[in-house]
């Protein structure tokens, strides 16, 4: 990793930052590259500068507006490259500078959780009452 990179990471430690995303507005639209705004990680949370990304089927599914679930705005692209910027509190699997692959959902780890427990998926069930309604767990 670049100390440079490093370097401009702990200077937003704690910080909200600017990025561009293609933003989503509305289904059948095209997506529009503006900036938006990223709060710091809360506990258990990362927050990863996305490097690569591509579109899959299920962002392309939501973005023609067949995806029941699909919410907007939103900020297709979750299959990517990415690099650790922050870590919330509680958070020790991964530190600034780590390379990562981000997952659509994200996994619980609890030794009762078959999905979790699978090599073959990453389909982990937690968090899906507030992932369908573009909600972090803590509801925001």
């Amino acid at each position: 990793m670049a100390s440079s990179m490093l370097e401009e990471f702990k200077a937003t430690q704690g910080k909200t930052i600017t990025c561009k995303a293609a933003v989503a507005w509305e289904a059948k639209k095209p997506l529009d590259v503006t900036d938006i705004q990223i709060a710091p990680p809360k506990a258990g949370e990362v927050r990863v500068k996305i490097i690569s990304n591509a579109l899959c089927h299920t962002d392309i599914y939501t973005v023609d507006g067949h995806d029941p679930e699909g919410l907007f705005p939103c900020v297709p692209g979750h299959e990517a490259a990415a690099v650790v910027e922050s870590v919330g509190e509680g958070v020790t699997s991964v530190i600034p500078g780590d390379v990562v692959i981000p997952c659509y959902t994200p996994e619980c780890k609890k030794h009762d959780c078959i999905f979790c427990q699978s090599h073959k998926t990453n389909l982990c069930p937690a968090i899906r009452a507030t992932q369908g309604q573009g909600l972090m767990p803590d509801g925001t």
